[in-house]
């Protein structure tokens, strides 16, 4: 089997990450997304077990406590987690590559834990439409809006650390650019080594 691709694809809220990951899974059959755990509330259109776990503070806490998330972090006042056994469901599963939806905090822990993984970072064309996108969402109070407009910023200012990104000006352009990098990091040599490596053993 090829070696499981980790994908982290990360942004500041309102850059379309959501909408990005969703279009890559419809598109891509072998990819399995990890459905991390959180504590706020789910939105309108969102559905626990596929979008997130949604779980209360008090589980949440037992479970980083019994050491079950590969991450976790707290962002604009809730908790975010992904635990260790999506990794273990993906391969289970035959996945060749399991996306994470996460943010800069939780990609450097995943890095840090698992140096292969590839992080993606979605930038918007600008500040003025991330405000826009944010804005248009109508799902969050004054409050919040203005905390994540503000935290967006700071967000942005951990590119460097990130393998790749994409500028989500237009969605099929950036998506474009996605499936591109998936195909690309597909085929490293690493990746597919072992059937080269069957191919040798063949001849043998």
């Amino acid at each position: 089997m090829d070696e499981l691709l980790l994908l982290i694809i990360s942004s500041p809220s309102g850059a379309g990450k959501t909408t990005l990951t969703h279009r890559l899974l419809q598109d891509f059959n072998e990819l399995t997304f990890s459905i991390s755990h959180t504590t706020r509330p789910p939105r309108p259109n969102e559905v626990c077990g596929q979008d997130y776990h949604f779980v209360g503070a008090d589980t949440f806490h037992e479970m980083r406590q019994q050491g079950r998330f590969a991450e976790w972090a707290e962002v604009h006042g809730n908790l975010y987690g992904t635990s260790v056994s999506e990794l273990e469901r993906a391969r289970a599963e035959g996945a060749r590559a399991l996306l994470f939806d996460v943010d800069y905090q939780g990609a450097r822990q995943i890095k840090a834990k698992l140096p292969e993984a590839v992080g993606i970072f979605i930038l918007p064309p600008s500040m003025e439409e991330l405000r826009r996108r944010l804005e248009s969402r109508g799902t969050e109070s004054a409050e919040t809006l203005e905390r994540r407009f503000a935290k967006a910023r700071q967000e942005i200012g951990h590119y460097p650390f990130f393998d790749y990104m994409v500028v989500n000006d237009e969605l099929q352009q950036a998506l474009a650019e996605l499936r591109g990098i998936l195909h690309a990091e597909r085929c490293k040599r690493h990746r597919v080594a072992m059937r080269a490596e069957a191919l040798l053993a063949d001849e043998a």
